[in-house]
């Protein structure tokens, strides 16, 4: 498995800042964000320029990007607002296909109208699932324009909330461009041992044929984000369980400082170095 970290998680509005830092915390991959190029994260549109010094970072530092975001809520309630993600979401599928980046990754959305990572009531209604399946639908078009995937991740915060919702999209659109990112710290907020370890059994289950990326941070006792190995997730056990679905991919790490990346990778190459040992 290789081991990644958003690019974002450092400062620097050019990939010639940003991806050696990237490198020197200890990565080898990384998730890509616009805004390292110093534009929005769904910009209205990318420059050849933009793309050609993106390719000469990657190159010079040796980092290889295998994702780029393209975050934007698709179920938000206002119509208007979603067409214009589906617009700039083709802005990023086609850099995508330009830089040769095979998975771009999505935000499922919430009825939540100012903050795309805040739950709403509304998530678990019909009308969001008709939206979300139609949503999902142009996505699956654009991305089959730049011969691109998807990325979903089930959230707790989201329409896609759980490892069987994910399952059923995946199942009702019937898309091969369609991949999981499995965060299991998005699975659940505070729970025993012994539960969080169910949820992240039965849903690497349920989703191991489609899992194109894992993620990884953690959960604080009270359920707050914090860094990966910083909190109460069980990782021998999810990454036993990741290696056992058949899972060989990358590892992207997030929610975590500039300052905390090289503990980060230090802590996750240690125990995927005694996962191999067992």
């Amino acid at each position: 498995m290789q081991l990644g970290i958003f690019a974002k998680t450092f400062e620097g509005t050019s990939p010639g800042v940003v991806l050696p830092q990237v490198k020197t915390a200890g990565y080898s991959v990384a998730q890509y964000n616009m805004a390292c190029s110093g534009l929005a994260s769904m910009p209205d549109e990318i420059s050849d320029a933009t793309i050609a010094d993106i390719k000469a970072a990657t190159q010079s530092s040796g980092i290889e990007l295998n994702a780029l975001s393209a975050t934007y809520n698709m179920i938000h309630p206002d119509v208007t607002t979603r067409e214009n993600g589906h617009r700039r979401l083709a802005v990023i599928a086609k850099a995508a296909q330009a830089l040769g980046i095979s998975l771009i990754t999505l935000c499922t959305g919430t009825r939540d109208a100012t903050d795309q990572w805040k739950h709403h009531p509304d998530n678990t209604s019909g009308a969001a699932w008709r939206d979300v399946l139609q949503s999902m639908q142009t996505a699956i078009t654009i991305a089959d324009t730049y011969n691109v995937n998807l990325g979903i991740e089930p959230e707790l915060a989201n329409v896609i909330n759980s490892a069987a919702k994910a399952r059923k999209l995946i199942d009702e659109l019937k898309s091969s461009r369609l991949k999981i990112i499995f965060d299991p710290a998005n699975l659940f907020e505070t729970e025993t041992v012994i539960e969080q370890r169910r949820i992240v059994s039965s849903a690497l289950e349920l989703l191991s044929s489609d899992i194109a990326m894992a993620h990884a941070k953690d959960r604080t006792t009270s359920g707050e984000f914090v860094a990966a190995g910083t909190g109460v997730l069980d990782y021998p056990h999810f990454l036993s369980e990741l290696k056992n679905s058949g899972f060989n991919g990358p590892i992207i790490t997030h929610g975590l400082s500039a300052a905390e990346a090289p503990m980060v990778c230090e802590f996750l190459i240690r125990e995927l170095d005694n996962l191999a040992a067992d």
